[in-house]
Protein backbone atom coordinates (compact mmCIF):
# COMPACT_ATOMS: atom_id res chain seq x y z
CA UNK A 1 0.00 0.00 0.00
CA UNK A 2 1.30 3.31 -0.75
CA UNK A 3 2.47 6.03 2.19
CA UNK A 4 -0.30 8.33 3.16
CA UNK A 5 1.00 11.85 3.39
CA UNK A 6 -1.40 14.75 5.21
CA UNK A 7 -0.55 18.18 3.76
CA UNK A 8 -2.02 21.02 6.38
CA UNK A 9 -1.64 24.45 4.17
CA UNK A 10 -4.26 27.22 3.95
CA UNK A 11 -3.21 28.54 0.41
CA UNK A 12 -5.05 26.60 -2.42
CA UNK A 13 -2.52 26.87 -5.02
CA UNK A 14 0.11 25.40 -2.57
CA UNK A 15 -1.73 23.36 -1.31
CA UNK A 16 -2.57 21.36 -4.73
CA UNK A 17 0.98 22.15 -6.06
CA UNK A 18 2.88 19.71 -3.43
CA UNK A 19 -0.32 17.22 -3.80
CA UNK A 20 0.34 16.76 -7.53
CA UNK A 21 4.40 16.44 -6.64
CA UNK A 22 3.62 13.67 -3.92
CA UNK A 23 1.34 12.15 -5.93
CA UNK A 24 3.61 11.81 -9.02
CA UNK A 25 5.92 10.23 -6.55
CA UNK A 26 3.76 8.03 -5.58
CA UNK A 27 2.27 8.58 -2.31
CA UNK A 28 -1.40 8.84 -1.61
CA UNK A 29 -2.17 12.30 -0.44
CA UNK A 30 -5.21 13.89 2.06
CA UNK A 31 -5.37 17.51 1.73
CA UNK A 32 -6.79 19.81 4.58
CA UNK A 33 -6.93 23.80 4.27
CA UNK A 34 -7.70 24.43 8.18
CA UNK A 35 -6.75 22.77 11.65
CA UNK A 36 -10.52 21.56 12.74
CA UNK A 37 -10.86 19.77 9.24
CA UNK A 38 -7.35 18.28 9.25
CA UNK A 39 -8.23 17.46 12.97
CA UNK A 40 -11.43 15.73 12.47
CA UNK A 41 -9.71 13.63 9.11
CA UNK A 42 -7.01 12.32 11.52
CA UNK A 43 -9.59 11.27 13.89
CA UNK A 44 -11.00 9.15 11.54
CA UNK A 45 -7.91 8.22 9.71
CA UNK A 46 -4.27 9.04 10.71
CA UNK A 47 -2.08 9.44 7.79
CA UNK A 48 1.42 7.98 7.91
CA UNK A 49 3.43 11.11 7.66
CA UNK A 50 1.92 14.75 7.99
CA UNK A 51 3.03 18.31 6.32
CA UNK A 52 1.91 21.32 8.05
CA UNK A 53 1.76 25.06 7.79
CA UNK A 54 1.98 27.39 10.59
CA UNK A 55 -0.56 30.21 9.90
CA UNK A 56 -3.74 28.43 9.09
CA UNK A 57 -6.66 30.53 7.66
CA UNK A 58 -7.67 33.35 10.71
CA UNK A 59 -5.11 31.15 13.16
CA UNK A 60 -1.20 32.52 12.72
CA UNK A 61 -0.24 29.47 14.86
CA UNK A 62 -2.79 26.68 14.17
CA UNK A 63 -0.16 24.76 13.10
CA UNK A 64 1.78 24.65 16.12
CA UNK A 65 -1.86 23.69 17.89
CA UNK A 66 -2.23 21.17 15.31
CA UNK A 67 0.85 19.22 15.86
CA UNK A 68 0.84 19.21 19.38
CA UNK A 69 -3.14 17.92 19.19
CA UNK A 70 -1.37 15.16 16.71
CA UNK A 71 1.23 14.35 17.83
CA UNK A 72 -0.86 13.77 21.82
CA UNK A 73 -3.03 10.94 18.83
CA UNK A 74 -0.36 9.45 17.74
CA UNK A 75 3.46 10.16 19.45
CA UNK A 76 5.40 8.17 16.61
CA UNK A 77 4.09 9.48 13.63
CA UNK A 78 5.86 11.97 11.44
CA UNK A 79 5.77 15.47 11.26
CA UNK A 80 7.29 17.73 9.27
CA UNK A 81 6.64 21.76 9.26
CA UNK A 82 6.96 23.28 5.66
CA UNK A 83 6.48 27.19 6.38
CA UNK A 84 7.38 30.47 4.94
CA UNK A 85 8.23 31.82 8.45
CA UNK A 86 11.99 31.62 8.85
CA UNK A 87 13.06 32.60 12.02
CA UNK A 88 15.24 30.47 14.40
CA UNK A 89 12.35 30.84 17.12
CA UNK A 90 9.46 30.02 14.91
CA UNK A 91 12.33 26.76 13.81
CA UNK A 92 12.69 26.05 17.77
CA UNK A 93 8.99 26.36 18.76
CA UNK A 94 7.81 23.81 15.94
CA UNK A 95 10.51 21.44 17.35
CA UNK A 96 9.21 22.09 21.23
CA UNK A 97 5.58 21.23 19.98
CA UNK A 98 6.54 17.99 18.40
CA UNK A 99 7.98 18.09 14.70
CA UNK A 100 10.80 16.14 13.42
CA UNK A 101 11.36 18.52 11.26
CA UNK A 102 11.35 22.08 10.38
CA UNK A 103 11.61 23.69 6.41
CA UNK A 104 11.10 26.69 4.75
CA UNK A 105 8.74 26.78 1.24
CA UNK A 106 12.23 28.22 -0.56
CA UNK A 107 12.99 24.56 0.01
CA UNK A 108 13.24 22.21 -3.93
CA UNK A 109 11.06 19.82 -4.26
CA UNK A 110 14.13 17.19 -4.23
CA UNK A 111 14.77 18.54 -1.11
CA UNK A 112 11.34 17.97 0.69
CA UNK A 113 11.14 14.94 -0.92
CA UNK A 114 14.79 13.47 0.12
CA UNK A 115 13.22 14.80 3.94
CA UNK A 116 10.23 12.77 3.86
CA UNK A 117 12.19 10.14 2.72
CA UNK A 118 14.76 10.14 5.44
CA UNK A 119 11.48 10.08 8.05
CA UNK A 120 9.95 7.01 6.47
CA UNK A 121 13.42 5.15 6.51
CA UNK A 122 14.08 5.93 10.10
CA UNK A 123 10.08 4.83 11.21
CA UNK A 124 10.94 1.78 9.21
CA UNK A 125 13.98 0.89 10.93
CA UNK A 126 13.11 1.38 14.49
CA UNK A 127 9.97 -1.05 13.50
CA UNK A 128 11.78 -3.92 12.02
CA UNK A 129 12.11 -6.73 14.96
CA UNK A 130 15.84 -6.46 15.76
CA UNK A 131 16.61 -9.59 18.12
CA UNK A 132 19.84 -8.53 19.55
CA UNK A 133 19.36 -4.95 19.57
CA UNK A 134 15.15 -4.96 20.23
CA UNK A 135 15.95 -3.32 23.52
CA UNK A 136 18.67 -1.34 24.69
CA UNK A 137 19.70 -0.45 27.87
CA UNK A 138 22.03 1.64 29.27
CA UNK A 139 22.31 2.22 33.23
CA UNK A 140 18.83 3.93 34.15
CA UNK A 141 17.80 4.15 30.33
CA UNK A 142 15.47 1.36 28.24
CA UNK A 143 14.94 1.82 24.77
CA UNK A 144 12.41 -0.15 23.06
CA UNK A 145 12.54 0.00 19.22
CA UNK A 146 9.65 -2.09 18.24
CA UNK A 147 7.34 -0.18 20.79
CA UNK A 148 8.84 3.23 19.90
CA UNK A 149 9.10 3.48 24.03
CA UNK A 150 12.19 4.93 26.09
CA UNK A 151 12.42 4.94 29.87
CA UNK A 152 14.89 6.64 32.28
CA UNK A 153 14.58 5.19 36.11
CA UNK A 154 11.39 3.29 35.05
CA UNK A 155 9.61 6.68 34.10
CA UNK A 156 8.17 6.46 30.57
CA UNK A 157 9.87 9.61 28.35
CA UNK A 158 7.64 10.83 25.76
CA UNK A 159 9.97 11.04 22.67
CA UNK A 160 9.48 11.81 18.92
CA UNK A 161 10.86 9.67 16.42
CA UNK A 162 13.62 12.02 15.53
CA UNK A 163 14.04 12.56 19.24
CA UNK A 164 14.11 8.14 19.67
CA UNK A 165 16.34 7.98 17.56
CA UNK A 166 19.19 10.51 18.38
CA UNK A 167 19.16 8.76 21.79
CA UNK A 168 19.54 5.55 20.26
CA UNK A 169 22.62 6.70 18.65
CA UNK A 170 24.18 8.28 21.37
CA UNK A 171 23.45 5.73 23.97
CA UNK A 172 24.21 3.20 21.58
CA UNK A 173 28.31 3.71 22.30
CA UNK A 174 28.50 5.52 25.43
CA UNK A 175 31.20 7.40 25.79
CA UNK A 176 31.84 8.06 21.84
CA UNK A 177 31.60 11.03 20.62
CA UNK A 178 29.17 12.01 17.63
CA UNK A 179 30.05 15.42 15.67
CA UNK A 180 26.86 16.34 14.30
CA UNK A 181 27.44 14.98 10.53
CA UNK A 182 27.95 11.80 11.96
CA UNK A 183 25.12 11.98 14.23
CA UNK A 184 22.59 12.87 11.35
CA UNK A 185 24.06 9.92 9.21
CA UNK A 186 23.77 7.07 11.62
CA UNK A 187 20.72 8.58 13.04
CA UNK A 188 19.50 9.20 8.89
CA UNK A 189 18.66 12.72 9.51
CA UNK A 190 18.62 14.91 7.13
CA UNK A 191 18.84 18.73 8.98
CA UNK A 192 21.32 21.85 9.23
CA UNK A 193 23.78 21.78 12.56
CA UNK A 194 21.30 24.12 14.21
CA UNK A 195 18.03 21.91 13.75
CA UNK A 196 20.21 18.65 15.50
CA UNK A 197 20.78 21.36 18.58
CA UNK A 198 17.83 22.27 19.18
CA UNK A 199 16.34 18.77 19.55
CA UNK A 200 19.23 17.86 21.57
CA UNK A 201 18.01 20.89 24.02
CA UNK A 202 14.45 19.44 23.63
CA UNK A 203 15.62 15.72 24.78
CA UNK A 204 17.51 17.06 27.60
CA UNK A 205 14.40 19.02 28.69
CA UNK A 206 12.00 15.76 28.63
CA UNK A 207 15.21 13.87 30.66
CA UNK A 208 14.82 16.41 33.02
CA UNK A 209 11.36 16.94 33.62
CA UNK A 210 11.67 12.72 34.82
CA UNK A 211 14.99 13.57 37.04
CA UNK A 212 16.03 17.06 37.61
CA UNK A 213 19.80 15.38 38.03
CA UNK A 214 19.63 13.67 34.46
CA UNK A 215 22.95 14.83 32.76
CA UNK A 216 23.70 11.97 30.60
CA UNK A 217 24.04 13.62 27.08
CA UNK A 218 27.33 15.22 27.16
CA UNK A 219 28.25 18.39 24.63
CA UNK A 220 31.95 18.28 23.93
CA UNK A 221 32.77 21.51 22.95
CA UNK A 222 33.58 22.02 19.07
CA UNK A 223 32.98 18.43 18.62
CA UNK A 224 29.52 17.32 18.93
CA UNK A 225 27.83 14.98 21.61
CA UNK A 226 28.07 11.88 23.84
CA UNK A 227 25.80 9.62 26.02
CA UNK A 228 28.23 9.70 29.78
CA UNK A 229 29.52 6.17 29.95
Amino acid sequence: MPRRIAIVEDDPAIRANYADALKKHGYEVSAHAARGEALSAFRNRLPDLAVIDIGLGDEPDGGFALCRELRAMAPGLPILFLTARDSDFDAISGLRVGADDYLTKDVSLPHLLARISALFRRMDALREPRAAEEVLERGHLRLDAKRLTAAWKEKPIELTLTEFWMVHTLAKFPGHVKDRESLMREASLVVDEGTITSHVKRIRKKFAAADASFGQIETVYGMGYRWKA
